[in-house]
Formats: C-alpha cells, sequence, structure tokens
C-alpha cells in the first residue's frame, strides 16, 4: 500500500498595505475596510505565536519526558536536521518507554560506534509531512528512515506499529509531536545483534 502524506493546511496571509504605497495616511485608512484590518490583525498574531513556538527538539528539552530521545537524537547527530525547517511529524516514546528495552540496549545505541543503527531507529519515528492528529488514517505510511509503519486505528485508540499514541499534537514551529508508550524498531534493526 502506497503511503499517502497528509498536510496541514497553511494560512497564507495577505498584507493590505501593499495598495497603500504612495499614497498618504488618509487614502490608506480609506481603502483598510475595518473586517480588512481585523483579518491582518489576526494574521499578525498567529505569525507571532509561530515565531515563538520552539522546534522539536527545543520542545521535548522543555517537556522534561524526553530525556533519554533527547540524548538519542544528540548522539545520532539529528539534532540540526530536527531543528531545520521541516514539517515533521515525530512520534516520541518517552523515557518510560526507552526505560522498557532489554537491559542496557540504550547504553549500547549510545556508543559511536552505533550511531548509523540509533539514526536508523530514531528516524523511523518521524514523518517528513505535519500530521495533526485529526488528519490521522489508517495505514501504511514511510517515515525518514525509510520503511513504512502502519498505523491501526481503533475507536480513540491510535497505534502505530505495536505502540499506542497517549499524547497528540504537541505542535512546534517546524512540526507536531504524538507521545509513543514504547520505542519502534525498524524491521531490520535486531537489539539482538548489538
Amino acid at each position: 500500500m502506497r503511503s499517502r502524506r497528509l498536510l496541514a493546511p497553511v494560512l497564507v496571509s495577505v498584507a493590505l498595505l501593499a495598495t497603500a504605497c504612495g499614497s498618504d495616511s488618509d487614502d490608506a485608512a480609506e481603502t483598510t475596510t475595518p473586517a480588512a484590518a481585523a483579518t491582518t490583525a489576526a494574521a499578525d498574531t498567529e505569525n507571532t505565536a509561530a515565531a515563538e513556538m520552539s522546534d522539536i527538539v527545543d520542545t521535548a528539552v522543555g517537556a522534561g519526558s524526553f530525556t533519554t530521545l533527547v540524548a538519542a537524537v544528540e548522539a545520532a547527530g539529528l539534532v540540526e536536521t530536527l531543528k531545520g525547517a521541516g514539517p515533521f511529524t515525530v512520534f516520541a516514546p518517552t523515557d518510560e518507554a526507552f526505560a522498557a528495552l532489554p537491559a542496557g540496549l540504550v547504553d549500547k545505541l549510545l556508543l559511536p560506534e552505533n550511531k548509523e543503527t540509533l539514526a536508523k531507529i530514531l528516524t523511523y519515528h518521524v514523518l517528513a509531512a505535519e500530521v495533526p492528529a485529526a488528519d490521522v488514517a489508517p495505514g501504511a505510511v514511510a517515515t525518514v528512515e525509510g520503511s513504512e509503519i502502519e498505523i491501526t486505528v481503533e475507536g480513540s485508540t491510535v497505534k502505530v506499529n505495536d505502540a499506542t499514541v497517549v499524547q497528540t499534537d504537541i505542535m512546534t514551529s517546524n512540526g507536531v509531536i504524538h507521545v509513543i508508550d514504547s520505542v519502534l524498531l525498524p524491521p531490520d534493526v535486531d537489539p539482538a545483534a548489538l
């Protein structure tokens, strides 16, 4: 099944002041209606809010429940990527999810010699599109790693492979984070081989 990329709607603001260029302030006041001024003010407020949002990495750091994920992102050399323009959707395992892995596995993955495998695991948690919860649909979806994850929806429960989504729509300046309760492993990664 081909994966679908779902993109959130993009708000486009129209600058009405361009029509007033070259005219005096009285002319500009005549061409700007109250509705247009309210639309411009709302767009400015939304643009300011978006500018004040943190990126995916800084949001994860600030949350306090993703310390292992953040350490793994740093060890894998993915900080700059996940601070980039995006948009991204990250299915973020909590610290408890990492703690549930076999004893010693996280420490092994953080070793420099396992950087490539760690990056593969982490990018398996990332989609190259912003997909808010309202746009999540069942089916196979391609990850940045290249393999597909399977999303299932049963009532109000959303699963990504065998992981359950426990929190949705943590919005960031470059995408969205959905929190999951276990770590996803790409099909070709065998933790026992580390």
